[in-house]
């Protein structure tokens, strides 16, 4: 039994020792944490400042020749010359395409013999009527032979012209499949002319959009071939109806092309400018937190001036807080607690602090904020994720959220 009562004896004193251990390293790592102090997260913010803002409408759209066409044949026949090379820029009335048309000429030829004839017969009678030689009937009938004959040659001359194919405007030609000594039949494609120098672009905007639609209204276009680049242009035409599915207008605008650049078929984004430039406090959109009362940012003050900020929260925010007040107070109680054991000096410490506004229209990486900053806020631009109200922060603006207002696709 002695022997029992020393084990339990060296048990108790094993179980006093390492629970004191274990409270001592518990007390060293709670002194630990109380040294370093509340924890502080890291940010990058940038100060709201008021700039010039040009009011833009943006859509996308479809460039279109102003004069495009598939060449074809209006008569069958066999080509004879071919007086073009694919990609050639050509001119009005230019010879394309020549048919043969030597039974056809010769048959011009024969009609316009008869036509001659019949034109000495007709003035022939004309002199014998007036010397009462002839009836008017006979020379009612050698008038009528005569304009007969004319018509006959009419016909076979546009025969003749149909055989030889001509620019029917400037412009350029596109890839061509057609060989000397093919037959062509009437309809068959002989090579696509498109003029370039302007060129049409088409594109969509919402009904609400109408009264900036004025045509001569300045615009520009940038395409993804020449990145970088702009290409300036004016509405031409604004389509009388509005579509009832989408409740969109279309637009048609020309845009000058004297390099030949811009090509139908085209992807286009246009920018149109709509009013006069206004004055807005911008950021970059990364610092807008959205959540189902409205935007936030988190504003960036000493602790101590946390009281000087307007509480500007939504009513429906307000009050649904409202039900829960048994946890507002005692968030309260918890609140009163930090600032007593808060150290000497806390007043001082930037705390993020969370702010409802009311954010305008964007352009590029940038967002417009009517309602709830002022010039001069230092907003949180990143890292506002795991922050909450008065949670302490350090800046870092090493590295910055893209804030451009007409960025650029960057080349791969």
């Amino acid at each position: 039994m002695k022997r029992w009562g020393i084990l339990a004896l060296i048990v108790i004193v094993l179980v006093v020792v390492i629970g004191g251990l274990k409270a001592f390293g518990i007390y060293q790592m709670i002194q630990g944490f109380k040294a370093q102090g509340e924890p502080k997260f890291t940010v990058s913010t940038e100060r709201i400042e008021s700039t010039e803002w040009q009011p833009t409408l943006s859509a996308v759209g479809s460039l279109r020749a102003v004069r495009g066409v598939m060449l074809t044949t209006e008569v069958s026949g066999l080509v004879d010359k071919i007086r073009f090379r694919s990609g050639d820029e050509v001119k009005a009335g230019d010879v394309l395409l020549q048919l043969v048309d030597d039974s056809d000429i010769a048959a011009a030829d024969a009609l316009r013999a008869t036509r001659d004839l019949a034109r000495t017969v007709y003035a022939r009678s004309v002199k014998q009527f007036d010397a009462q030689a002839i009836s008017q009937a006979q020379l009612d009938s050698d008038k009528a032979t005569l304009a007969g004959a004319e018509a006959q040659l009419a016909q076979q001359e546009a025969l003749v012209a149909k055989k030889t194919i001509r620019a029917p405007f400037a412009g350029r030609l596109g890839i061509s499949t057609v060989n000397p000594g093919q037959y062509l039949n009437p309809g068959d494609a002989v090579v696509p002319l498109q003029q370039l120098d302007p060129i049409y672009v088409d594109f969509s905007l919402p009904q609400q959009a109408l009264a900036s639609l004025k045509v001569g209204a300045p615009l520009r276009i940038a395409v993804d071939a020449f990145a970088g680049e702009s290409f300036e242009g004016s509405i031409s035409a604004v389509d009388p109806i509005v579509d009832a599915d989408t409740r969109n207008i279309r637009v048609q605008a020309t845009v000058r092309n004297p390099q030949r650049q811009l090509l139908p078929g085209m992807f286009a984004t246009v920018a149109l400018e709509s009013g006069s430039p206004q004055q807005y406090l911008t950021l970059p959109q990364t610092a807008i937190t959205y959540n189902p009362y409205g935007e936030t940012v988190f504003v960036v003050i000493k602790r101590g001036d946390a009281g000087k900020l307007a509480d500007n929260k939504p009513a429906d925010l307000r009050e649904h807080e409202a039900i829960d007040a048994a946890n507002a107070k005692l968030n309260a109680k918890a609140e009163a607690s930090k600032a007593a054991d808060a150290p000497p000096g806390d007043a001082d410490v930037l705390v993020a602090h969370q702010v409802f506004v009311k954010v305008g229209a964007t352009r590029g990486g940038q967002i417009a904020i009517l309602d709830g900053l002022k010039a001069g806020d230092e907003v949180v631009t990143s890292g506002q994720l795991k922050l909450k109200n008065g949670a302490a922060v350090v800046i870092n603006n090493t590295v910055q959220p893209p804030s451009d207002p007409a960025p650029q696709p960057v080349d791969q």
